[in-house]
């Protein structure tokens, strides 16, 4: 051993005997952890010899890992009070809340006939079985919770006390029964028109409840406070002097999504982060069907169909937004 010294040598054999238990070092077949399955201990000691110093260390270096990554035993399997779900969860609460249906609709930001016709679309996603070991979190629960979490905001550690159940556990649960909402709700409620009569019969709303012709949607993004990633540095950072991300929308004259894009990040503006989008692309290669210039009703003036937006998005025949604040210095300019 000429170039490992005794203890370093010593440490090596003890690292072989551990990946091999590990399956990290194959010889022929799989062995246990001890040098009598090597054959015997000359095939550990052939081994170490012919490893340099920088195989060493790197070889002591996983073994340091393996015994570092064992796991800690729990000191208990749940917590007292997360078994006592049935009788402080806030399931008891919306029981009692059906009394006072504006409660009802405060605390679930939905009436009862809505909750109750979601809950029986996404049950068959979201529906587990009991075990043996334990009962299953209802979809109730698992809903309750999901929507909760979405009208306030709140961490997962904190909304644990009024779910009753673990912030593991609320981990998997609300991120699965998110993806369930938006599969079962997605062809009703998110359809983006794709024919000139479907834009028409938007613009036409616009028309009817806002006095606003050839009107298309309103477009408008919105900051999300996230928790950046580790070292993003000002990747997500945003001008209100928070780390974001940037949800982009577009809606019809009933408040109701046309459009809905996330991900871009907040450092990003709200012209930016539309540039961004298949929307944008498809604007701009004119793939949307948009209807072509027509007479407003009641005139001979023929006018484009547009998007309209604030000072952040481009101006484009396709697209208008109001003068800049601070170019209104005149009573004619503010008042048009």
């Amino acid at each position: 051993m000429p170039a490992i010294h005794d203890q370093v040598y010593r440490q090596v054999c003890s690292a072989l005997e551990a990946a091999s238990s590990l399956q990290c070092i194959h010889i022929g077949h799989t062995r246990s952890s001890s040098p009598s399955s090597l054959h015997d201990a000359a095939l550990v000691e052939t081994m170490a010899s012919l490893v340099t110093d920088d195989d060493a260390l790197a070889i002591l270096g996983l073994s340091l890992a393996i015994k570092k990554t064992k796991r800690k035993d729990r000191s208990m399997w749940c917590k007292n009070w997360l078994m006592k779900r049935k009788k402080l969860s806030h399931i008891n609460l919306v029981k009692e809340l059906r009394i006072a249906p504006k409660d009802y609709r405060n605390y679930v930001r939905m009436n009862e006939e809505t909750y109750l016709k979601l809950l029986s679309m996404v049950t068959p996603l979201i529906q587990k079985e009991d075990t043996v070991m334990r009962n299953a979190i209802t979809t109730h629960e698992r809903l309750l919770a999901t929507l909760r979490f979405l009208a306030s905001g709140r961490s997962y550690e904190c909304l644990k006390y009024s779910a009753i159940i673990s912030p593991q556990a609320l981990g998997r649960i609300i991120p699965e029964t998110c993806a369930a909402i938006y599969k079962v709700l997605q062809n009703d409620y998110m359809q983006f028109p794709d024919t000139a009569n479907k834009w028409r019969e938007i613009a036409h709303q616009f028309e009817e409840i806002w006095n606003f012709p050839h009107c298309l949607g309103a477009i408008d993004g919105k900051h999300v406070d996230i928790i950046p990633p580790a070292d993003s540095g000002s990747y997500y950072y945003n001008y209100k002097g928070r780390h974001s991300m940037v949800l982009m929308a577009i809606v019809d004259a009933r408040y109701r999504f046309l459009l809905a894009d996330f991900g871009t990040n907040g450092r990003v503006s709200d012209g930016g982060v539309l540039q961004n989008t298949k929307f944008f692309q498809k604007l701009q290669n004119k793939k949307l069907n948009i209807p072509n210039p027509e007479n407003i009703e009641g005139s001979s003036r023929c006018l484009p169909y547009v998007f309209i937006g604030d000072d952040a998005f481009p101006l484009r025949t396709d697209m208008i937004k109001p003068y800049r604040q601070g170019d209104l210095n005149t009573h004619e300019k503010k008042n048009f």
